[in-house]
C-alpha cells in the first residue's frame, strides 16, 4: 500500500491483510505516526517521494518479495468474505487466472453506499505482478490492468475515503486538476455541450438510473459531490485549452 499522514487509518488497514505473507507500505515521508504504526505491526517500510499515484503504486508492487500481490489505499480493509475467497484462490495457486476483481463498498459520513455510481465499484487489485501492474501515464484515477483472464471474488473491500466532506472537496477538486490536466496533454477538449451536460448526466445516471435514492440523504449528497467534480474536471479543461491558469502561479 502507499501512505500519506495515515495514522489513524492505517493499523486497521495492516490489520484486515494478517492473512499475506508480508506488507508492504511505500511512505511519502508522513509527518504523523504513520511510519512507526506500520513498523510496529510488522509491516516493510519504505519512503519515496511522491510523484503520481500510478508510480507510487508500481514502485510498491515492484518491492514485494512475492509475485502474486494485492493492493490496497491505507482506507481501504479486507473483509471477512472476501479474506476467505482470497485464501480459497490462494489454496488453489491461483489457478486460471492472471488477477482478481471485488467490489468496494464505501462508507459516506456515517452509511455505507450500496446504490449509485458508488457500488459495487469493482476494482482490479489482487494479480500477477508478472503479468500486469498499474500501467499506462494517468496517476490519477489509476487502475491496473493484466494480460490475462480476471475473475470476480466474493465479499468486499471495505472504504473509507473522507474523513470530513471538507476533505472529501479538497480531494475530488485536486483530481480535477489532475485529469483535466492529463486529458488536455492526450489532446482531449471540452465543448459547450459538455459543460452543460456532463454534470447533469453525472447525477442523473448515479442517482436516478443506478438507484442512488436508495442510499437516503447520503446517497443525494454523494452524487451532487460527484457531479460537481465533473463540471470541475470539464471547466478546467475548457479553462486550459482557452490559455487560461487553474491555479495560482506563486510570487
Amino acid at each position: 500500500m502507499i501512505a500519506f499522514n495515515e495514522a489513524d487509518r492505517i493499523g486497521d488497514c495492516i490489520a484486515s491483510l494478517a492473512f499475506c505473507d508480508e506488507v508492504v507500505v511505500v511512505d511519502s515521508h508522513s509527518t504523523d505516526a504513520t511510519v512507526d504504526i506500520a513498523r510496529r505491526m510488522g509491516a516493510k517500510v519504505l519512503q519515496r517521494p511522491f510523484d503520481g499515484f500510478r508510480s507510487q503504486k508500481q514502485f510498491a508492487i515492484e518491492q514485494a518479495a512475492h509475485d502474486w500481490v494485492l493492493c490496497l489505499d491505507a482506507d481501504e480493509r479486507v473483509d471477512d468474505t472476501l479474506r476467505t475467497a482470497i485464501e480459497a484462490e490462494r489454496a488453489r495457486g491461483f489457478a486460471g487466472a492472471a488477477g482478481y476483481r471485488f467490489a468496494r463498498l464505501s462508507d459516506y459520513f456515517g452509511k455505507f453506499l450500496r446504490h449509485g455510481n458508488a457500488y459495487p465499484d469493482r476494482v482490479l487489485r489482487l494479480f500477477d505482478r508478472r503479468r500486469g501492474g498499474w500501467r499506462g501515464q494517468r496517476e490519477v484515477h489509476e487502475a491496473a490492468s493484466v494480460d490475462g483472464p480476471v475473475r470476480t471474488l466474493r465479499g468486499d473491500l471495505i472504504h473509507y475515503p473522507y474523513r470530513s466532506l471538507e476533505q472529501q472537496l479538497l480531494k475530488t477538486q485536486r483530481y480535477a486538476r489532475m485529469m483535466a490536466e492529463h486529458d488536455y496533454a492526450r489532446g482531449k477538449r471540452a465543448t459547450l455541450g459538455k459543460l452543460v451536460l456532463s454534470p447533469a448526466w453525472r447525477f442523473w445516471r448515479g442517482y436516478v438510473l443506478r438507484g442512488g435514492f436508495l442510499d437516503g440523504w447520503h446517497g443525494l449528497v454523494y452524487a451532487y459531490v460527484r457531479a460537481n467534480y465533473v463540471r470541475q474536471k470539464t471547466v478546467m479543461l475548457w479553462l486550459l485549452q482557452n490559455g487560461q491558469p487553474i491555479t495560482t502561479s506563486k510570487p
